[in-house]
């Protein structure tokens, strides 16, 4: 009983230091469109044709005075992205196209892909995204580009899923939840860690200071995360841009296997990160997962279940709570009904990525 009051206060340790306190701030304040400065825009797409069709229109649409480029990095694609692009660059001047053909054997496709699109821009501040996103609103730079004023050389966002039938798309969208709220809450703390490529922002200047992506050129996954732990360790200044006028937006993986095989790639960068960020993780998803298997231990072991339930009890009701409260900071609502069920599945998930990554290290890019 002792293991599973530890576990709890832990976990309640992060709901009231991080979570919570991050979901009830107060709104993000306006700046002045007058102080804005033009932006570069990188999207980076391998067959992504279709979705091009619907991203790109939506960055045109961009309500941002200040001026912006589009920089579309077509990497190795063999649909028609290319003739669609050059016909664009033809209207929009704004936009341009950066052509790889082919990646050095070794090096990791999409950071190689990056570097160059890198290369063209021509303004300080640069905003990523990837082509099977769209911004949720046309003030998605505004907002975006508001961190750079606080001052900060890093700007982290949220990239959300957009909500469809089904029990896979609640739990996409829970473990985005949960993990926008990790990474968010403590980067707001000052221990930032990671970021999102569907919604990241950097300068020029760490970019160079970090030298790259040179570091974790060969690690498939990484030109998020990894790339903000080597910029945190340069001492770039982050901020956090969570505002909904912020977001951005992807559909969920439609499959099982898809958003496993998604998930395993994401996770892969994790052994790279600062002792103290894996110490600061790895106490959240360990004593969750210590408190189910505690909990389910004692069901069968103690005769008097009336502690055991108080516990639980207090647990659950707590931590709805507070992933409730963030759901509506970051306008992700789901049912909460659903939230104590999607906890448990979302802690067992990862615990089986975390043996598959062990025991099958194998990735692949698109």
């Amino acid at each position: 009983m002792w293991l599973l009051l530890l576990c709890t206060a832990v976990q309640l340790y992060y709901a009231a230091y991080y979570f919570l306190p991050f979901a009830r701030r107060p709104p993000e304040p306006t700046t002045s469109p007058a102080a804005a400065e033009p932006l570069s825009v990188l999207v980076c797409a391998h067959n992504e044709l279709e979705n091009l069709r619907r991203l790109l229109p939506l960055l045109l649409q961009q309500d941002y005075p200040a001026g912006f480029e589009i920089i579309l990095i077509d990497d190795r694609s063999t649909d028609d992205t290319f003739l669609y692009v050059q016909q664009l660059t033809q209207y929009y001047p704004h936009v341009r196209l950066v052509t790889i053909t082919n990646t050095p054997h070794g090096l990791s496709p999409k950071k190689y892909a990056l570097t160059l699109g890198i290369k063209t821009a021509r303004h300080a501040c640069m905003l990523f995204t990837d082509a099977d996103c769209i911004p949720a609103t046309n003030q998605w730079l505004n907002h975006m580009q508001r961190g750079f004023r606080r001052p900060a050389d890093v700007v982290l966002g949220y990239s959300a899923y957009v909500a469809e039938p089904g029990f896979l798309n609640q739990l996409v969208r829970f473990e985005t939840l949960l993990t926008g709220a990790q990474y968010l809450s403590f980067a707001w703390r000052g221990r930032p860690y990671m970021g999102v490529g569907r919604n990241l922002a950097y300068t020029r200047q760490v970019f160079h200071q970090t030298k790259g992506f040179a570091s974790h050129i060969r690690s498939l996954g990484g030109d998020d995360d990894l790339f903000v732990q080597d910029a945190v360790q340069q001492g770039a200044r982050v901020a956090v841009v969570a505002e909904p006028g912020a977001h951005t937006l992807s559909e969920a993986a439609q499959t099982w296997g898809a958003w496993w095989r998604q998930k395993r790639r994401h996770l892969s960068a994790g052994k790279r990160y600062r002792w103290a960020d894996r110490v600061r993780l790895g106490n959240f998803i360990g004593t969750n997962l210590l408190f189910y298997f505690t909990a389910v231990s004692l069901l069968f072991s103690q005769p008097d279940w009336i502690p055991l339930a108080v516990v639980w009890s207090v647990r659950t009701v707590a931590v709805t709570a507070v992933y409730y409260q963030l759901g509506r900071r970051l306008d992700e609502r789901l049912p909460v009904a659903w939230l104590p069920i999607l906890d448990v599945v979302y802690f067992f998930n990862y615990l089986a990525l975390g043996i598959s990554l062990f025991l099958y290290r194998t990735l692949r890019w698109k």
